[in-house]
C-alpha cells in the first residue's frame, strides 16, 4: 500500500489554506511540533513540487478594488443590501471566480431610462408586459401631478391633463 510521506512536524492539522491565494499554507513550526509564537515566513506548500517560502502577505495579492453592485451602479440602492464585497463571502464563494459570474445591470437604473406613460383618465393599468413575464394586473390612482409608479414593476404613468 503506498502513502505519501511527510515530515512528521508538517501534519495535516497545522495545514490551512490561504483565503486570499487559495494556496495551502503551513505556518512556521518550531522544534517541539507546536506552531511558533514569532511571526516568520509562511511555507506555501505546491501540490507538484517541494515546500518553498513565501511571503506572508503580497500587496500585489490583496484585493485592489472593491468590485462594483452592477455594471451601471456603484452602489447598493436598498438599505437592507449588504455591498457585494461583505456578500460573496464565506465557504460557498471560496473558489469562485467572479469575473466569470453574471453581472446583470440594475433594474433600479433601467427603469429611470423608461419614458413616463401618458394616460387618459384618472386610473392607470398595469401588468409588467402582460404574459408569463408580466405581474398580476394593477390599477394605479394618477390624479396626483407627478408620476406614479408602479408597485411591481417601477413602470411610471402620469394623466394627460398634467405638465412634467
Amino acid at each position: 500500500m503506498l502513502s505519501i510521506l511527510r515530515p512528521a512536524k508538517y501534519s495535516s492539522k497545522y495545514i490551512k489554506r490561504c483565503p486570499l491565494t487559495r494556496t495551502l499554507v503551513s505556518p512556521k513550526i518550531g522544534q517541539s511540533g507546536s506552531k511558533s509564537s514569532q511571526s516568520g515566513p509562511i511555507l506555501k506548500i505546491s501540490p507538484s513540487g517541494p515546500l518553498t517560502q513565501a511571503s506572508p502577505l503580497q500587496p500585489e495579492l490583496l484585493p485592489q478594488s472593491i468590485p462594483a453592485e452592477a455594471p451601471n451602479r456603484n452602489l447598493t440602492w436598498s438599505l437592507s443590501q449588504r455591498p457585494k464585497a461583505e456578500a460573496m463571502t464565506g465557504p460557498r464563494f471560496e473558489q469562485t471566480d467572479m469575473a466569470a459570474q453574471p453581472n446583470p445591470s440594475a433594474a433600479i437604473e433601467l427603469i429611470a431610462r423608461e419614458p413616463v406613460r401618458i394616460v387618459q383618465g384618472r386610473i392607470a393599468r398595469c401588468d409588467g408586459g402582460g404574459g408569463p413575464l408580466g405581474h398580476p394586473a394593477v390599477f394605479i390612482n394618477i390624479d396626483k401631478p407627478k408620476p406614479q409608479p408602479c408597485g411591481y414593476c417601477g413602470l411610471r404613468f402620469q394623466q394627460e391633463g398634467h405638465n412634467m
